[in-house]
Parts: C-alpha cells; structure tokens; sequence
C-alpha cells in the first residue's frame, strides 16, 4: 500500500482489465469503478461511477486491436476525469498503437504517431506511462511527460533463470539492422555475442531473409524484437537461422500483437519457445504451447508507485 499527500485511484478501459487489476492488487488497492459500454450506434459510452476530484488518476489502456475503439475509449476516459476535477491524469499505456508510423517514409505519408500524441494532450492527459515505444522519439512528439518503461530486462532475466547467461553457445539475433541496439542490450545482460539478420522488406508486413551476420553455427540462439504482429520477420528468420547451422531458436519480444496469419506462422516455425510480456491481452484462441507470457504488472506498479511519490523512475532499469 502507498500513502501521500493526496488520493491515487486506478483506472481501467476495456483492452486490457486483468493487467489494471493486477497492478492495482500489487499496489494494494482496487481498480477504480467506472464503465465503458457502447450505444447501439457504435459511440462510446464512459460512466464513472466514483469521485476523482483533486485525486491522482492513472488509466490502464492499451491501444491494441480493435486499435481505434481503444484509443478512443482511452480519450473519452480522460476528458470524463479531465472534467471530473481529477488532479492529474496519466495514461498507461503499456501498448502504444501506431508508433510504427513515426516518420514519412514516402512522400504524403501521416506522422500518425505524431497525431496520437496530440490528441492525448489535448484531450487532458498530464502524462504518459509506456513501454517500448517502437521508435524511441515518439518520446519528443509528446508536450507532456512520458515515461518509458523497458521490457528487455523482463526477458533477460526469464532467460538468465533458465540457465542462457555467460553459456559459450548462446548468441542473441536481432531480426533486422533497426534492432541491433536492442539487441545488443539483451546480449550485455547474459554476456553473449550478437548477430544480425540482414532483409529487406519488399512491402508491408512482407519481408524476405537477405543474409546472416555473425557465427550462429551449431549455436543456441534468441532473437529479440520489440514487437510481433503478422510474424513474418521473427518466423523467416528463426527458419533460415535453422537453415543456416543455429542447434535451436528461441524467440522473446514486448508486445504480441499477433494479428493475421501470426498464429499458424509461429506454430509452424522452427522457434521452440516465444516468450512475451503481457501489454497486450493474448485471448486464450491464441495461446499455444510455444508461448510463455510474462507480467508486466510489478514494474508498472513499481513506476506508477514512483511518479505518485514524486522519484525518479529511471532508477528502475539502473543495474
């Protein structure tokens, strides 16, 4: 249980309640009373059921499919506490929909993640509780304080537990050349060399192995990316890290969007083990063997605890 000065209640919309709930039990508290229903005609519905007057606020959302009913919900809610009288608002958001439209890849291309920024502002949230945001600089679209949570060392330790730390076999892989950092930080941690698998991406969510950087002969190997949604770049390259010498593949990331043919690609890959964190409500129609999710509730609790209390949450991922 935390105490302060002033009030702090939890709130929860409707993409992801078990994780609101679950970070609210570890913070000793209840999941604030609210409701968000729809009228016949689609539109969104919020009643808040409780006062949040002058009260410390944070709203759990993630912004995962149905992406745009989950934005808005999020948006409504925050202009019903905003009006309420709440003293400030933080938007948790463990999953941030479209960061991966962070820069004009082609001429007239949206800066949607630009946009979503703006209309979080300007629907009242005071600040911004999220983790791996796909590109790190979504950070500077925000006006507002944004908190960035890491999922990397989550699975790091998941992975030293299971005995893949200073092993001489172990190699991390990052899918593509825009995770090598990421990568690279996951290996530090269990003190393993890295490789990369050099694509292209011919078009959307369609991507084709080029070749392999680094020693991956007879290795066992990890591949790390922040997010899978179709699962073409982790399944081709877990296939062809096979097919190029690897003993066997594992494969870890934040957020599992899985939409589309995600599912069958990943059953029907050569990755032994997928290990996920839970920012994003996996339904039980996806789960399967090869999956292991992680909770991502202690270390939301640990920083929405931190911003309450006014300390630093940096000192979270601090070694």
């Amino acid at each position: 249980m935390i105490t302060h000065g002033k009030n702090i209640k939890i709130f929860a919309g409707n993409s992801h309640p078990d994780l609101a709930k679950d970070i609210a039990s570890i913070l000793g508290m209840s999941v604030g009373d609210s409701k968000v229903s729809t009228f016949s005609d689609g539109e969104i519905s919020v009643d808040v059921n409780e006062t949040v007057r002058g009260t410390d606020v944070f709203l759990v959302q993630s912004t995962n499919n149905p992406v745009n009913d989950n934005l808005m919900e999020l948006l409504i809610m925050i202009d019903a506490f905003k009006r309420a009288s709440a003293g400030r608002i933080t938007a948790v958001m463990p999953y941030y929909g479209y960061a991966r439209q962070d820069r004009k890849a082609k001429a007239r291309d949206p800066i949607t993640a630009k946009l979503v920024a703006d209309i979080l502002t300007a629907a009242g949230a005071d600040r911004v509780l999220t983790m791996d945001l796909h590109a790190a600089q979504i950070q500077g679209y925000f006006n507002i304080p944004v908190d960035h949570l890491l999922g990397a060392p989550i699975l790091a330790k998941y992975f030293i537990q299971k005995g893949f730390g200073e092993r001489e076999d172990v190699v991390v892989v990052s899918p593509d050349l825009g995770s090598v950092t990421r990568a690279r930080k996951f290996a530090d941690k269990l003190h393993a060399p890295i490789a990369i698998i050099d694509k292209r991406r011919p078009k959307a969510n369609v991507s084709e192995i080029m070749n392999i950087i680094g020693d991956i002969q007879d290795k066992t190997v990890i591949l790390v990316d922040d997010m899978i949604d179709t699962a073409g770049t982790i399944t081709n390259g877990a296939n062809a890290l096979v097919k190029m010498g690897a003993k066997e593949v594992y494969a870890c990331c934040t957020h599992a969007v899985l939409s589309g043919p995600a599912i069958d690609r990943i059953k029907e890959s050569a990755i032994k083990e997928l290990v996920m964190l839970n920012t994003i409500n996996l339904t039980e129609d996806k789960m399967m063997d090869k999956f292991k999710v992680l909770s991502v509730a202690p270390v939301f609790a640990e920083a929405i605890k931190r911003i309450y209390e006014d300390n630093p949450v940096s000192k979270l991922f601090e070694d």
